[in-house]
């Protein structure tokens, strides 16, 4: 049996994921939203490393999840 203090922590855990959950479906419908009522989005990440080839940006997993998250493919280019 868990002690209460792993309990709570465990509890903390599981209500920040519950958070990020509704926050990312939030995103995703305000997104969607934008693009129903016919314009444009874009995301900028700031603060990324540059790739070895130093043209662009390098997204980082978590970047790529985030975005896959939203229903967004990250630019080519980028």
């Amino acid at each position: 049996m868990l002690d209460r203090h792993v309990e709570r922590l465990m509890d903390k855990l599981f209500q920040a994921i519950e958070v990020s959950l509704k926050a990312t479906e939030a995103s995703r419908e305000a997104v969607q939203e934008i693009l129903k009522r016919g314009a444009d989005t874009g995301i900028f990440f700031a603060g990324t490393r540059k790739p070895e080839s130093g043209d662009g940006f390098d997204l980082t997993q978590q970047d790529r999840d985030f975005l896959r998250s939203l229903s967004i493919r990250p630019d080519p280019r980028g």
